[in-house]
């Protein structure tokens, strides 16, 4: 897979706008020309956020409901998300485990963050629910930006990873189907042939 061909979609789901907007000052790239981040560094003290690397791809959801039909839309695309930043309490909708057991409904491939500021819930029995605990991570809110970019970067890395290698072993499984149905189809024309010979009439015997 080329790095052109690389999925950096990434969605973000949040009842809280200045979150979405914290996703987008750390995971795309600033306006030329505008000095903000600097700006407010200078006054508020810290370091800017990193500038990405990688040209992410960015939406925002204020619902678990909002999201969970942007991931299902973006499958029937064609151009589904590599992975979510997933608020965990968004009232008064779906919260966070909600949301991501009906994502993964739909995609079971997207790579999943979970956003939180409480320490309150039963995370080995949150890990039990859902069914993909391996493509789960948890992030602590407040978040730092480059917890958020080295996030971002790894687990689309680890999609397009995981795409690659499932497209691998299912083109290796179409040729293996494709050659053993060869196979059988010389095997058939053998015994055809051996049967051809079988039954050739043997030539009349000359008089003398």
């Amino acid at each position: 897979m080329t790095a052109a061909a690389e999925n950096r979609r990434v969605l973000v789901i949040d009842d809280n706008p200045a979150i979405h907007e914290d996703f987008r000052k750390i995971l795309l790239p600033p306006t030329p020309g505008n000095d903000f981040h600097a700006a407010r560094a200078q006054l508020f003290g810290g370091s800017e956020p990193p500038t990405p690397r990688i040209d992410f791809h960015l939406d925002c959801a204020d619902q678990g409901e909002q999201g969970f039909e942007m991931v299902k839309e973006a499958m029937h695309n064609g151009c589904p998300y590599a992975m979510a930043f997933v608020d965990m309490r968004m009232p008064p909708g779906w919260d966070g485990a909600e949301t991501i057991e009906q994502i993964w409904q739909v995609d079971p491939d997207i790579q999943i963050v979970i956003c939180t500021a409480y320490s309150d819930h039963d995370w080995d029995h949150l890990l039990t629910r859902l069914s993909h605990p391996d493509q789960l991570l948890i992030l602590r809110k407040p978040f730092e930006a480059i917890e958020v970019m080295q996030l971002a970067t790894s687990l689309t890395e680890r999609w397009n990873q995981h795409v690659h290698t499932k497209q691998q072993l299912d083109m290796l499984a179409a040729l293996q189907e494709e050659r053993a149905g060869e196979v059988q189809q010389a095997i058939r024309e053998l015994e055809e042939e051996a049967n051809r010979r079988g039954h050739i009439p043997s030539e009349p015997s000359q008089r003398s």
